[in-house]
């Protein structure tokens, strides 16, 4: 080989190695190119989502925008705000005033026993009751069961008195009262199970529509102020002309004990 044809090959190998060296390097900065792009999207992505969480995170929650909502007061209740809900005979002398949470379990142990008494001696025009109700368990408990049961009971009194008190039974049957610490009161689909068991809600579209859309929501909570303002502790409590039935009665034979001794002042 002669020393012109060595050395031009090589010329021509180091051209060809200078050539695949400018091709490698484009392409490995091509690749960081890609990996940079990459990892400012990534980042912009995740700091959309974190932003998107603390902006979810700020925004009131539903019983927070119905504290603001219009209110709607249930057919049926009188006083400020539709918070006064008295049933039974017009003409009854006496009031019995009737403290409860929907969530609490001591409340599903007293209407399950006594809560027949209860509706016989309404019937018969012996006391009318004032229904107070709370949803102070829904902080004990974090929840919103009590106020959605509540807001569903006053869907059920806008349909009629006797449909209020035969789906407050049902709520606190042992079959359909759930735990206390089990918020399924909170799950709209649930309280409407239970209204199937009663004649007046059953396929009641108005009342299914008020349920789903919280149409007493606001009522609720200012249903719970009434119970706030009222002194009363704990539920279920008892009152007759002001005065607390203690202890509180969980037979009916004690029930009637102390509502006639109550009533006789």
């Amino acid at each position: 080989m002669s020393a012109r044809n060595s050395q031009a090959n090589k010329a021509a190998a180091r051209e060809r190695l200078r050539i695949e060296r400018e091709q490698q390097a484009k392409k490995a900065k091509v690749r960081r190119q890609v990996f940079v792009a990459g990892g400012v999207v990534a980042a912009l992505a995740l700091a959309g989502g974190v932003g998107y969480a603390v902006v979810q995170s700020n925004q009131p929650s539903a019983w927070e925008k119905a504290a603001d909502a219009p209110l709607v007061a249930p057919k049926n209740t009188s006083g400020e705000n539709g918070t006064t809900v008295v049933v039974g005979k017009a003409d009854a002398k006496k009031t019995l005033e009737l403290y409860e949470d929907a969530r609490c379990p001591v409340c599903a142990s007293f209407e399950q026993a006594v809560g027949p008494q209860l509706k016989t001696d309404l019937d018969a025009g012996k006391y009318k009751i004032q229904y107070v109700g709370a949803t102070f368990l829904d902080n004990g408990f974090p929840g919103s069961g009590s106020k959605n049961a509540l807001s569903a009971l006053g869907a059920a009194l806008n349909v009629s008195p006797e449909a209020f008190l035969e789906y407050k039974t049902a709520l606190y049957s042992a079959a359909n009262h759930p735990e206390e610490k089990d918020d399924k009161f909170a799950k709209d689909a649930y309280l409407l199970t239970v209204a199937d068991q009663v004649p007046a809600l059953k396929g009641n579209a108005e009342f299914k529509k008020a349920v789903e859309d919280g149409t007493y929501d606001r009522w609720a909570l200012e249903m719970s102020k009434t119970f706030d303002k009222s002194g009363v502790k704990g539920t279920p409590t008892l009152k007759m002309d002001g005065k607390t039935i203690d202890p509180l009665p969980q037979t009916p034979e004690a029930f009637t004990a102390a509502i006639d001794k109550a009533i006789a002042g």
